[in-house]
């Protein structure tokens, strides 16, 4: 059992703004180490077949330029995949598009740890209080660094 006080802890939580060409934007950034390879969390964070164990459902085409739904959730399209290093995408939700950015490090030449940093920026109509914005979430494959259900070693 995942001890929840102690997952809290491990993720970095960072709350910033950035000027985009739609406007101003919110950015949040979440990022935590586990105990497992670089190309182990790779799979965890882009294998259909493993997100559900740690998130929920995810159909369709899980590639460059490929469209995906999650399901009971928002959906998008992968707009850079430099595998297993990271990826970006777009989080399309009730009317409004953020975008996410997935990247993974490995910590060590043993390849026994690695870490992940998800951003989400959202312009300022999607925020807090809609429920859609980049503190609703960090991410598709970024939420999961919020709570108990993150990817880990043979998730």
């Amino acid at each position: 059992m995942i001890d929840v006080t102690e997952q809290i802890n491990a993720v970095r939580r960072q709350v910033g703004g950035r000027v985009l060409e739609a406007g101003e934007a919110r950015t949040v950034v979440v990022g935590q180490t586990y105990g497992t390879g670089l190309d182990d969390l790779w799979d965890a964070c882009t294998n259909p077949e493993r997100i559900p164990r740690w998130f929920l459902p995810v159909s369709g085409e899980l590639k460059l330029g490929g469209k995906y739904q999650i399901e009971g959730n928002a959906g998008g399209t992968i707009t850079r995949c430099d595998a297993p290093h990271g990826f970006d995408a777009t989080w399309e939700y009730g009317g409004d598009v953020s975008w996410i950015e997935v990247r993974l490090t490995a910590e060590s030449d043993d390849r026994t740890g690695s870490s992940s940093r998800t951003s989400r920026t959202s312009t300022t109509s999607g925020g807090p209080s809609s429920g859609r914005g980049p503190s609703a979430s960090a991410g598709t494959w970024g939420s999961w660094a919020w709570g108990p259900t993150s990817p880990r070693a043979g998730a």
